[in-house]
């Protein structure tokens, strides 16, 4: 369990393009094969956390972007 603590507060520090990179490498080794069952499930979980990261970015940034947009503008 600490492991997963340890791993979670890790990946907030993650940038978008740091987890979107090391989630490509992660699926690709995936794709690849030749891994045992524990190392792939260990590289699907990786990648399960790297995809919360990501989309807690994606999901950030789109909250931004809303409220830009809805914010009244100063051209009158």
């Amino acid at each position: 369990m600490a492991k997963t603590d340890e791993a979670a507060s890790g990946d907030a520090a993650l940038g978008y393009e740091q987890a979107r990179d090391e989630l490509i490498e992660v699926v690709r080794r995936l794709e690849a094969g030749g891994t045992t069952l524990e190392e792939s499930l260990a590289l699907w979980e990786r990648g399960e956390e790297l995809a919360k990261v990501c989309r807690r970015w994606l999901e950030g940034a789109r909250a931004r972007l809303d409220a830009a947009l809805a914010a009244p503008s100063d051209e009158a």
